[in-house]
């Protein structure tokens, strides 16, 4: 039996996107696949009063099973009401690569769902998208379409290259399919490796220092389609800190790099109304872990290494809605 998200206490994006566009900053999407995650997210954004969209991905849905992942994302939604975080909570798939997958979402109560056919030729890519948004608007889901494929491994994402958004599909696109926001590739990648040596330079520190966004494709596709919700993708920073933590515990995470934090903030002061946040919160967890058990070997309690990764998070997650996406205080 179909569950609607709303009896969930789920909101789908319409509105955030909304507010966002006209407010100059952008919602926070963070991917989970347990529990010590969720709980990050969701004290992290109720304590930086941030609204916040839920994301899963379908590998996430396999790895936890979906109708338990299904209930950890309700009991969220509960978990900020006990804990008085008056707060928007979206749910959402993140890329969605078939018709089928997306009913399944929208049918256990998620609010918003990710249909991504950029690695379709072109036409194809509207056909699959137009169907989705026909089907989960009869829902009032809101639908995340994408034009251009972004480089990197993510999951079950995998592209060699980036192929970079052509400015002048957008409208067309957009317009034939219908879909409520729109996912664009202008320099950010999947995963922490997301970019090659060769392709960054180092600065004084040596620290490798990747290209810059094409914010020049962000400008002219915000000339196309004016006011409209555009999404980034990969836009993890990639931490340094932790990916030194991580190999200062045993770990060997080398040439790790990720867009910088100015860059994102610039994004999400523009039409940029969603960011993607993934490996960081990956980074943040392995290498609370790792230290744990480098310096007590003998601990065995779960919750006394989980619970350290967890608490770090929230950290990491109030800092990034309050400096990089601007969220912060905006529920």
């Amino acid at each position: 039996m179909a569950t609607h998200y709303k009896a969930l206490g789920f909101v789908n994006t319409r509105e955030m996107f909304k507010k966002a566009g006209g407010g100059g900053y952008a919602i926070p999407a963070y991917n989970f696949n347990n529990l010590e995650q969720i709980q990050a997210v969701i004290n992290g954004c109720g304590e930086s009063r941030s609204p916040v969209i839920l994301q899963v991905s379908s590998g996430a849905r396999k790895y936890a099973d979906q109708t338990m992942l299904r209930y950890m994302a309700e009991g969220a939604v509960q978990m900020a009401k006990n804990k008085g975080y008056d707060i928007p909570i979206a749910l959402h798939l993140d890329h969605g690569d078939t018709f089928e997958l997306c009913v399944s979402c929208i049918e256990s109560g998620f609010s918003s769902v990710m249909i991504d056919g950029s690695h379709h030729p072109y036409e194809e890519n509207v056909a699959l998208t137009r169907k989705v948004v026909e089907y989960a608007h009869e829902f009032d889901v809101t639908v995340e379409g994408e034009l251009g494929v972004l480089a990197g491994i993510e999951d079950d994402v995998v592209a060699a290259k980036s192929i970079y958004t052509q400015p002048d599909e957008v409208e067309d696109f957009v317009t034939r399919t219908g879909v409520d926001s729109l996912a664009i590739s202008i320099g950010t990648s999947h995963g922490a490796f997301k970019f090659k040596p060769e392709q960054c330079t180092k600065n004084e520190d040596g620290v490798l220092v990747p290209p810059p966004l094409r914010f020049d494709i962000l400008e002219e596709i915000e000339k196309r389609i004016p006011g409209f919700p555009i999404v980034l993708h990969g836009a993890s920073s990639v931490l340094p800190q932790y990916v030194e933590l991580i190999n200062n515990n045993g770990g060997e995470l080398q040439a790790a790099v990720g867009i910088p934090a100015e860059q994102l903030r610039k994004a999400a002061k523009s039409a940029v109304c969603k960011i993607n946040i993934d490996s960081d919160g990956r980074l943040v967890v392995t290498g609370m872990i790792r230290k744990v058990f480098n310096e007590k070997p003998a601990e065995f309690d779960p919750r006394k290494y989980l619970g350290p990764a967890r608490d770090e998070l929230q950290k990491v997650i109030i800092d990034k809605n309050t400096h990089v996406l601007g969220s912060a205080g905006k529920a």
